[in-house]
């Protein structure tokens, strides 16, 4: 089904209860027989999503299917990314490790013989699960390197995913699927490519349509089969050029934005940058930062993105209800990091501010009893993802996991709140309840510090670091003790 407006609706029956014979026996082993009785796990990555969405409190987006996603589990209005870069924050996703600070992170540690037996699909693997990647999941979409991203002889993570599937359609390779417009356009030199674009076509006629074709057709596959199943599935969009079908776009077309907020570049020494990612499109000669109307039109833009990745989600779970698997399914939808949309003078992510950390993370379990549709407030992590997934399928999870189980915030969404730590090249960044601490480095020391108070300054426009030593130094020493 191929409209905008297309929703869905989870039936929820939940599934068998494991034996406590088996679970014991596992939590003594660390693995199970094929066959036994295991939830399967869908895992939903969204490229660059703002938690800019009805169910996290905004009031425009048309996002109508994740939003009954959340309405069927819990949403995690404060999960922060550890990278505000694609490769950097799919490594935490499927390590479950804080790391490199880059997109070559997969690739350089992917032979490391911890990370390559017990990364995530590969624990699930081990676990007796079949386990399932198609589209952008980790950095290249299909999981391989080369000049155009499709050399099996160099893998991203060796002997993790029984199939890691890339379906390229007309954009031939990995590669243009990734910077690709409509009908087949491959990302050449970027000041040639527009940098918005709405096409009067179906969602087959974008980079994500290929995928979702791909992801249900894998779906069919895994359903008839023995083993349980851990599928994991990546979109694109709405990741740079902000392109989508001309009907998703025009959803907006009559919408009057709110304003932005906190748009003025922000003065003092911070983790604010040009925009080299957005800047380096074809513009037309025109900059959102300057030009009221042309920043609409990217907003509007990117809304129409959001709107159609929320299509294909929307696809996707009608999929698993088709399957007669929904009941037996745990879903996990994830942001990979956040986006500025002006917020800060900012077009793009890579800065440690709120907007490129913050992303949306949800999590529907067909078991849920109590609280189901209500959001949690907790300040949770990316890296809490792998152990959270452990302990939904009754795996015991492998030794060296930053994070912890989010389980007590599916019982209670009030449940008291985490810490995060975030890093880029040459900063790092811990969020507490109340203040976020920015602390730049040269040469491995401290060279300065930025200090926000969330109580009184959400933007994080005011730096106090000088006035609070004492917090600067508490909060510097709790983010070494995670950072180790």
């Amino acid at each position: 089904m191929d409209a905008p407006y297309f929703t869905c609706r989870l039936k929820r029956r939940p599934f068998p209860p494991l034996c406590r014979l088996g679970l014991l026996a596992l939590l003594l082993t660390g693995s199970i027989s094929a066959g036994s009785e295991r939830p399967n796990v869908l895992l939903i990555c969204i490229d660059d999503l703002r938690p800019e969405l009805k169910c996290f409190g905004a009031g425009y987006i048309h996002s109508p299917n994740i939003d009954g996603l959340a309405r069927e589990g819990r949403a995690f209005t404060r999960h922060y990314v550890q990278a505000p870069t694609c490769g950097a924050s799919r490594y935490t996703l499927l390590t479950g490790r804080y790391g490199p600070r880059d997109n070559g992170a997969l690739f350089r540690q992917g032979n490391n013989e911890t990370i390559r037996t017990s990364n995530m699909p590969a624990w699930f693997r081990r676990n007796g699960y079949t386990t399932v990647s198609v589209g952008k999941v980790s950095h290249h979409p299909g999981g391989r390197g080369g000049k155009d991203w499709n050399d099996d002889s160099k893998p991203e993570m060796p002997g993790a995913w029984t199939r890691h599937l890339c379906p390229s359609g007309p954009w031939q390779h990995p590669r243009g699927l990734m910077h690709g417009q409509a009908n087949g356009e491959i990302r050449g030199n970027a000041k040639e490519m527009d940098v918005v674009q709405a096409f009067d076509g179906d969602d087959s006629t974008y980079p994500d349509g290929p995928t979702i074709e791909g992801a249900l057709t894998q779906l069919e596959k895994l359903s008839g089969e023995k083993n349980p199943f851990f599928l994991a599935v990546g979109f694109l969009r709405p990741h740079l050029p902000f392109g989508a079908p001309a009907r998703y776009v025009k959803l907006y077309d009559d919408i009057s934005l709110p304003a932005i907020p906190h748009a003025a570049k922000p003065s003092g020494k911070t983790t604010w940058h040009g925009s080299g990612e957005f800047m380096k499109y074809n513009r037309w000669k025109r900059d959102p930062r300057s030009d009221h109307d042309f920043a609409d039109t990217v907003r509007k833009h990117y809304a129409g993105c959001v709107s159609y990745a929320d299509a294909l989600v929307g696809r996707l779970i009608a999929g698993l209800e088709k399957q007669g698997k929904a009941d037996q399914t745990i879903i996990l939808l994830w942001g990979d990091h956040g986006w500025h949309l002006g917020e800060h003078a900012i077009w793009g992510k890579h800065s440690l501010f709120e907007e490129s950390l913050r992303s949306p993370l949800i999590v529907v379990d067909p078991r849920m009893k109590t609280g189901r549709g209500k959001a949690s407030p907790a300040i949770v992590e990316t890296v809490d993802i792998f152990p959270t997934l452990c302990d939904l399928a009754g795996l015991q999870p492998p030794e060296g996991l930053a994070g912890a189980s989010l389980r007590p915030y599916l019982d209670d969404p009030a449940a008291p709140a985490r810490m995060a730590i975030s890093y880029r090249g040459g900063a790092e960044t811990i969020r507490t309840n109340r203040f976020r601490l920015i602390r730049h480095s040269r040469n491995g020391k401290a060279s300065h510090m930025e200090l926000y108070d969330h109580e009184v300054d959400p933007g994080e426009t005011k730096n106090i670091a000088e006035a609070l030593p004492d917090r600067v130094r508490e909060l510097g020493e709790k983010l070494d003790s995670k950072l180790n």
